[in-house]
């Protein structure tokens, strides 16, 4: 069942990102001459979504209509949950405002967590990013797989860093239980950065980063032998299958390594809410809204001015640099993909609540 409504999805998506549509004379009727759009996020500075967001923000001022300048701005806290519940009550209609949501604000939404009282379907979406994520090691530690085989790390006991148990860390703490590992969360990072910055001091000895921060923090990390990747969580094809991840085609998959780890099953209730969950993470990561107050004209300028950026290869270069190869969606592909990343099968969110008070003692029901 769950993969099939993830391959239902994505094949939408990839359907819907062939037919780019057209915003016709929208963005003639805006002009953001001399104004200042604020880029909102509910992280920190540190993280893989204030990276994209800062990619994004130069490439915005260049092709929205007038030229505003656009800044990025953060309000973190509550695992995202904060700066969510903020926008949820911004009625800017002007296109001074846009707002950016990454898995871990998805996931409390998904998961009926309590301190949500923002409603994705409120808000006007414009840009769906999908990315990775990658997890690693201290070298020594790495040293004692045996191949992709990570049975052997069941003695050790590792600490990370974690934003919030609801959040998109929910997918690397449930592979980490799935492959029989011994991993205490410290709970309350503003950031995935964060988490990063207590591995480099080693305070942490596992961790995780999405792509874009991978690709700028942690390879420098592996490039110095101070790090090795133990696996990314990959990427979906137009079927819904996982395969490997197009950034890092060298690192094999969290299904790889749960195949080659005796006691790690990929298939069964465990599986399915892994993959459920992955899907509405990663594939459909990042999102950008304008507040619900905004006019499809205004929508319909933002998708133009996006378009634009996407015809870019000066953009695909920076990305590839900066982010990571992943699909950029708009329009009617977005609104796919939108679906994708804000829905999820009661069977998987029943087995994860559960899983969430059994092993944090975290209840949402």
């Amino acid at each position: 069942m769950f993969q099939q409504t993830a391959r239902r999805l994505v094949g939408a998506a990839a359907i819907l990102a062939a037919t780019t549509a057209l915003a016709g004379t929208a963005s003639a009727q805006v002009d953001l001459s001399g104004k200042t759009v604020e880029f909102v996020i509910p992280f920190s500075e540190s993280g893989g979504t204030a990276r994209w967001a800062n990619v994004m923000a130069p490439f915005l001022t260049q092709h929205l209509p007038g030229n505003p300048t656009v800044v990025v701005g953060y309000r973190p806290g509550g695992g995202s949950t904060t700066g969510a519940n903020w926008f949820q009550e911004q009625t800017t209609d002007d296109g001074t405002l846009i707002f950016g949501t990454s898995g871990s604000t998805q996931f409390p939404y998904l998961l009926g967590d309590p301190r949500v009282r923002y409603e994705y379907n409120d808000w006007k979406v414009l840009l769906v990013s999908g990315t990775g994520g990658v997890a690693y090691l201290p070298p020594d530690t790495a040293a004692k797989m045996s191949g992709l085989d990570a049975s052997s790390l069941r003695d050790e006991n590792f600490i990370w860093g974690v934003q919030s148990a609801t959040g998109l860390d929910l997918v690397p703490n449930l592979a980490w239980q799935m492959l029989g590992l011994n991993v205490d969360s410290v709970l309350g990072m503003e950031g995935r950065g964060d988490g990063r910055l207590m591995f480099e001091r080693g305070e942490a000895n596992i961790d995780y980063q999405t792509s874009s921060s991978y690709i700028q923090a942690v390879q420098p990390l592996v490039d110095g032998g101070l790090a090795v990747p133990m696996m990314a969580w990959g990427a979906l094809d137009d079927e819904g299958n996982i395969i490997r991840d197009p950034s890092f085609p060298d690192i094999p998959t969290f299904a790889e390594v749960c195949e080659a780890t005796p006691g790690c099953e990929t298939e069964g209730l465990a599986w399915d809410a892994w993959v459920t969950f992955f899907t509405a993470g990663f594939p459909a990561n990042k999102m950008l809204f304008l507040p619900g107050t905004a006019s499809q004209e205004m929508v319909d300028a933002y998708t133009k001015a996006l378009d634009e950026i996407f015809a870019r290869d000066d953009f695909w270069a920076v990305a590839a640099e900066e982010l990571g190869v992943y699909p950029q969606m708009t329009g009617g592909a977005a609104q796919a993909a939108f679906r994708l990343g804000t829905q999820v099968q009661p069977e998987a969110r029943e087995f994860v609540v559960n899983w969430l008070q059994e092993s944090f003692g975290v209840s949402l029901q």
